[in-house]
């Protein structure tokens, strides 16, 4: 069993993940809320400091995974998604994003297969001033990995959300972004995701589970759609 933890400034206290591995193969997810155990002053961080927790998931072949927990905290499939589980850590209270718009997204990318290897953070990505600078894409382009599209058409902007993509609907080829910036990390990704050997021993179901934490930033409707 494993327990994460991290600060979700909504509510002021920690956001606990534990995930639990059962037999026959499985894992279980349990997603809860505890007492804050420092003044609320020292939750309140800007938007680029944010910290989410980290979903650890073994390299272990899974044959299924189900999502289960009290009723402060649930993952639930997203309709007609292919199987992107999503749990919203943060609800926003700007505009939902519709098909056209230029999206702006933060996230942190996670890979199943190598225990939750963090390959790509917006949060990394480095302006002149030392800003972190935003993921941009247009919504419907099919630049980017289906999972990552579907889990934004229905966030507001400024809410926070956590999805787990299964393979289908995460990186079909290496050129689908995000793409990590750094040569080498692009390389583990895909080398992980592709690997033919796994592939041909039946690991496909877990090789390419990504698992993303997206703040959705911005939306704004284009003149020339």
């Amino acid at each position: 069993m494993i327990r994460c933890v991290a600060w979700t400034p909504l509510i002021g206290a920690p956001f606990i993940t534990t995930v639990r591995f059962t037999s026959p193969p499985s894992i279980r997810i349990f997603a809860s809320r505890s007492s804050p155990s420092s003044p609320l002053s020292t939750v309140a961080a800007s938007r680029r400091s944010i910290s989410l927790s980290l979903i650890a998931i073994t390299s272990s072949v899974v044959s299924s995974v189900s999502f289960s927990s009290p009723a402060l905290a649930e993952f639930s499939e997203i309709p007609d998604s292919g199987g992107v589980k999503s749990l919203d850590l943060r609800i926003g209270d700007g505009e939902v994003p519709v098909e056209g718009d230029q999206i702006e997204i933060h996230y942190y990318g996670r890979l199943a297969a190598k225990q939750g290897w963090r390959f790509d953070s917006t949060y990394d990505h480095k302006d002149s001033n030392g800003e972190a600078v935003p993921f941009t894409f247009v919504l419907g382009s099919s630049k980017v990995i289906r999972g990552i599209e579907t889990a934004v058409r229905s966030m507001k902007v400024g809410g926070i959300r956590r999805v787990v993509i299964p393979p289908s609907q995460g990186y079909q080829n290496t050129s689908q972004e995000p793409l990590p910036p750094n040569f080498f990390d692009r390389q583990r990704l895909f080398t992980t995701i592709f690997n033919p050997t796994r592939l041909a021993n039946g690991e496909g179901s877990t090789l390419g589970t990504l698992v993303f934490d997206i703040e959705l930033v911005s939306t704004r409707r284009r003149l020339n759609r």
